[in-house]
């Protein structure tokens, strides 16, 4: 897949700004530019040095820019990269790249840099696929969960593991070679050991992928409850915004709402629903559908209710209509401002639920929800040295690990012969392999650098 060809493309956004960068990647990559800069000999310049001159086709100026050189190996590629920096107009950009590609370079497909990057060994594939997170990233958590990544975090992890198998692959493999001798080079016993340990760690990466990947997409976080209990006004006071129609009138919100509440460096996707009660028209029955629809997708659920108007018996029934495993709920009572009485008392809320009172219209205790809110769906889970598991790719083909490490260790517990264990050993190296890109399809890399912009 490796190519020889030389790529250009725009890295920057398209549209009009001050600047754009354009980079090239490849063999020729300082050649092409030479051929149309006029300044110094950049064939002549030293890696990792900016020179200012000129951009001309033929005797016609296109720009003033600047052109930054980065020499093979010492580049994001490992190949001579190129990046010139000119105005931000449309039409010199385009001007610059059509006369680059007429003088040999090749446009670069989505994600090509990167997936060079990764082919000449300056990343390995989770990395790679970290750097995708890292451009979508858009709170602090999902910045620092793909930093983490980007700088070999998860890699780390995995390659400890790997190699430890190796290791028992290898005494394996040789018992195989003195199958005639009925001798055992792979201490049993360790084997079954190691197998444990790592089943533990497989075991928590597949468990951090529940918020690892609420932390890279944002939180679904839905706010229900019957018409009237105060959903909109607790949005706006949440938003510090007049977000959402708020009225008397009981079933205002038909559709639902959603907004973006940043918590701590977590991004909350907030999401106002219409109110939940016996529809009395089309419209209202489609509104509740889609707030049921809601509910089950969500990561946490805040059933809103009026402490005024609603009894004991009718919360404990809404509870137990709205509360399903799997999704974290906090029960929210809403109007403390006109009536605190000993109602609340009488709840009795299972232990699983967290509670709190507020007034949505007087913003009293909402930055304590906030904090629930956040307590809830993170807690301490999130610290600089944890591993978390972000991809789709990576959680499954550790789940497939771990089902051949099963297979190891059942085939301890009853024994088989060093054949079938080797082969089950193999299978885990092979899909831990898959993560970090020591094993790799051409369809497989097509599918993940497919997903990046062009450029990158």
């Amino acid at each position: 897949m490796i190519t020889n060809e030389t790529i250009v493309a725009l890295s920057t956004p398209p549209g009009v700004g001050a600047i754009g960068v354009i980079r090239l990647s490849g063999k020729d990559a300082i050649a092409i530019t030479n051929s149309v800069f006029s300044g110094k000999d950049l064939l002549a310049q030293d890696s990792h040095t900016i020179h200012f001159g000129l951009i001309k086709d033929g005797n016609v100026v296109i720009d003033e820019v600047l052109v930054s050189l980065f020499v093979a190996p010492k580049s994001y590629t490992k190949e001579n990269v190129v990046e010139i920096s000119c105005h931000g107009s449309n039409y010199i950009i385009q001007q610059i790249i059509s006369l680059l590609t007429r003088k040999g370079a090749s446009a670069a497909k989505p994600g090509e840099f990167t997936l060079r990057a990764f082919l000449n060994g300056g990343l390995d594939l989770s990395q790679a696929e970290a750097v995708a997170d890292l451009i979508s990233s858009d709170s602090a958590a999902a910045h620092s969960v793909a930093m983490n990544q980007l700088r070999g975090g998860f890699s780390t992890e995995l390659n400890v593991l790997r190699e430890q198998l190796i290791h028992f692959a290898s005494m394996i493999e040789l018992e195989l070679d003195f199958a005639e001798e009925d001798v055992e080079f792979a201490n049993r016993d360790q084997l079954q050991d190691l197998i444990s340990k790592i089943t533990v760690v497989l075991n928590k990466l597949i468990r951090s992928f529940e918020l690892g990947n609420v932390i890279k997409l944002g939180i679904n976080t839905v706010i229900a409850g019957r018409p009237n209990a105060g959903k909109s006004t607790l949005l706006n006071a949440l938003l510090n915004e007049d977000r959402a129609i708020v009225s008397e009138i009981a079933g205002t919100t038909r559709d639902t709402i959603e907004e973006v509440l940043n918590i701590n460096g977590i991004n909350f996707r907030l999401i106002d629903t219409a109110g939940i009660r016996e529809a009395t028209d089309t419209i209202e029955a489609i509104g509740v559908e889609k707030t049921m629809q809601k509910i089950s997708q969500s990561a946490v659920l805040v059933y809103l209710f009026d402490v005024v108007n609603l009894s004991a018996s009718e919360v404990r029934d809404d509870i137990l209509s709205l509360h399903k495993p799997g999704i974290a709920f906090i029960a929210v009572a809403n109007k403390m401002d006109l009536s605190y009485n000993d109602k609340l008392k009488e709840l009795k809320l299972p232990s699983d639920i967290n509670f709190i009172s507020i007034s949505a219209k007087e913003s009293q205790n909402i930055e304590e929800f906030k904090q629930m809110l956040y307590d809830t769906a993170v807690g301490d889970k999130l610290s600089d040295n944890h591993t978390m598991v972000t991809n789709i790719r990576h959680v499954e083909a550790l789940q497939r690990t771990r089902t051949a490490l099963n297979s190891v260790a059942e085939g301890l517990v009853n024994p088989v012969t060093s054949d079938f264990l080797a082969m089950d050993i193999k299978q885990a190296l092979h899909y831990l392999g898959e993560i970090t890109g020591a094993v790799t399809t051409d369809d497989l890399l097509e599918n993940i650098f497919s997903k990046f912009c062009i450029g990158k």
